[in-house]
């Protein structure tokens, strides 16, 4: 059996930018890019037209976003942006380390994360000490798939060398239960801790 484990909320906390246009457009006012007064409606509103379930970068919605007001982004400038506005405080939950650890008594173990911010997963990782903890590790961003679209999960399962069906998936969201339409098995932290995941971990 493997094991996967949803990143933020599960395993850390995070604190997030209350304001994310807002935050995004203060480091792009320092890269040197004229912000749209009107940029608030225009990051709220979709401009790429993505499949049901896809993830859409949250960079190239900027750069997007910004270009439907007129206003011409320089190379990777979205993306610097994004990643600074997206630089958080973490903190590692208290009992992460015990239920990976009796995960890996099962088999392999990897993260998969829904998140549309390059580099953050990585970045938590290591403020969280958990850099090296999983043997794959998958983010919608860099997968192309959001939970709990079942590509996502596959992604996830393959890299771990295991059938879907053979994944039980922690995590905290309604979107973390989707491995069940994939024939795996969901450990959702509702109504349960994650210090009770290594016991439930060793039911079949």
């Amino acid at each position: 059996m493997a094991v996967s484990f949803d990143l933020f909320g599960t395993l850390v906390r995070v604190t997030n930018p209350t304001d994310p246009p807002r935050a995004i457009a203060t480091e792009l006012e320092a890269r040197g890019v004229a912000v749209p007064e009107d940029w608030d409606d225009a990051y709220r509103t979709p401009h790429i037209d993505a499949p049901e379930g896809a993830e859409v970068p949250l960079p190239a919605h900027v750069a997007r976003a910004l270009s439907s007001c007129g206003v011409a982004v320089p190379e990777n400038a979205a993306r610097r942006a994004v990643i600074a506005a997206f630089d958080p405080d973490v903190e590692r939950r208290e009992g992460a380390g015990e239920a990976i650890a009796a995960a890996r008594e099962s088999g392999p173990v990897g993260l998969l994360s829904n998140c549309s911010v390059p580099e953050l997963v990585s970045r938590t990782l290591i403020r969280a000490d958990l850099r090296g903890e999983f043997d794959a590790v998958v983010t919608s961003v860099g997968c192309g798939w959001r939970k709990p679209h079942p590509k996502a999960f596959e992604a996830i399962a393959a890299d771990l060398g295991v059938p879907v069906g053979e994944l039980t998936h922690v995590g905290d969201s309604p979107e973390d239960g989707g491995i069940d339409t994939c024939g795996g098995r969901a450990l959702v932290l509702d109504g349960i801790t994650l210090d009770e995941v290594p016991e439930l971990l060793g039911r079949r």
